[in-house]
């Protein structure tokens, strides 16, 4: 018995890859003519936007928040470096300058090697401070602090290890890199205390002034983080530099290192103020933490 020609044929199944589920009935009936015409090329499946992307066969790399910070951050650890090595040589400036005023006996000007460099960084911490925050001078204030820990502990190292027989300068290399603890000590005590204090002064006058006063801000600021920092400074380093206490040179190495740092300070504020107006105006953050705050 043949089969009838009018018969309905069974729908192709494709549900499995056996082929003996059917595949679900469609809304319009196929014909032969679906199944003979070849399926255009779909092209490309378009991606899942949930699929995570593949990095395969291209670089990806973070983009950096600032382009300035960095520079600020390694600007201001080279000087807290340099200065803490040019710091352990005592300077003695002007030595036929000569008067006493109560306490203080002058017989020139007695200072260290870092009298020229060290001011500059309470002039990158008032820029730090003034453009980013308490919380971003923080964190440079930390790197600085394990930069130098890092180079006392390197010069340490290297001053014990055994100089080689061609080597003739092993005892200039323990003067001038050899690490006096009491000397390290004063460097990274007098260094937090003045900067952290410094900038926290800065940004409690800034809350109050707005972006107005900042030459108030600059210079109250530079008080009393210099004089902080000197004073912890001066009092800890001083025997390790042959002073005594409360002696006329220790008042000296005080007054003259403060008044120092401050008039520096002063003459440098033209160069501040175009640095941090360069900075705040470059500085898309800013600018828009500025239009926020509606000032």
């Amino acid at each position: 018995m043949t089969t009838s020609s009018h018969e309905n044929p069974q729908p192709l199944g494709s549900g499995r890859p056996d082929g003996t589920t059917p595949e679900p009935a469609r809304s319009t009936p196929t014909t032969t003519a679906d199944h003979c015409q070849t399926s255009p090329n779909p092209g490309p499946t378009p991606p899942d936007a949930n699929a995570a992307p593949d990095s395969r066969g291209r670089a990806v790399f973070a983009q950096v928040a600032s382009p300035y910070y960095g520079y600020l951050i390694a600007l201001f650890v080279g000087v807290m470096v340099i200065s803490n090595i040019a710091g352990t040589k005592g300077v003695l400036l002007f030595p036929d300058l000569s008067f006493e005023l109560g306490f203080l006996v002058l017989d020139g000007f007695v200072t260290d090697g870092a009298f020229l460099l060290f001011p500059l960084a309470y002039v990158l911490g008032d820029v730090i401070s003034e453009v980013y925050g308490f919380r971003a001078m923080r964190r440079v204030v930390i790197s600085g602090f394990a930069v130098l820990a890092l180079a006392a502990l390197t010069f340490t190292v290297t001053t014990h290890l055994p100089a080689a027989p061609f080597y003739e300068n092993q005892d200039a290399f323990e003067a001038v890199a050899g690490v006096v603890p009491q000397f390290f000590l004063a460097g990274l005590a007098g260094y937090v205390v003045g900067e952290l204090l410094n900038s926290y002064v800065l940004v409690r006058m800034k809350r109050r002034t707005g972006e107005k006063s900042l030459w108030a801000r600059l210079l109250g600021s530079t008080v009393v983080g210099e004089l902080a920092d000197t004073i912890v400074f001066c009092t800890i380093a001083a025997p390790a530099l042959g002073m005594t206490l409360g002696s006329g040179d220790y008042w000296n190495y005080v007054v003259i290192g403060f008044v120092w740092k401050t008039l520096v300070e002063v003459i440098l504020l033209p160069v501040t103020y175009l640095v941090i107006g360069s900075i705040k105006n470059r500085e898309p953050s800013y600018q828009a933490a500025l239009a926020d705050s509606g000032a």
